[in-house]
């Protein structure tokens, strides 16, 4: 786990100072610096407005006396989109923006849910029920 994560906390930023470079290289500092921010402002703010959609699903399916499973699963991906949104570069900008689209978020549902299922089934999750 920790090679993976090294990997991912150098390779990353890597890609990121280099599209960024690029990017300023073929349309300028300025326009590049202008992109970043507005995809920032554009991240956050639909971070929020799905976020407090998301929160008034949770509360509807409690309410009714539902498991909020799927929404949860939607929650980690809003928040995941939304930190990566707020991160400088294009890639993680792009990233997160799919995270946050309900329609592409689907695709990474399915995924993440395939995953968790074979971590539970090899025993590397396991789950406690408290009386």
């Amino acid at each position: 786990m920790f090679i993976k994560l090294l990997i991912l906390f150098t390779l990353v930023p890597v890609i990121e100072l280099y599209v960024l470079i690029e990017a300023g290289r073929q349309i300028g500092a300025a326009a590049t610096i202008g992109m970043i921010l507005v995809t920032g402002i554009a991240g956050a703010y639909l971070a929020r407005s799905q976020g407090f959609d998301l929160i008034n699903k949770i509360q509807t399916d409690l309410n009714q006396g539902k498991v909020p499973a799927q929404e949860m699963m939607d929650g980690v991906m809003i928040l995941t989109g939304g930190l990566l949104l707020l991160t400088p570069g294009f890639c993680t900008d792009l990233f997160g923006f799919c995270l946050l689209t309900p329609v592409t978020r689907q695709f990474f549902k399915v995924w993440l849910k395939k995953w968790l299922d074979l971590k539970i089934q090899r025993g590397e999750i396991n789950f406690k029920q408290f009386k």
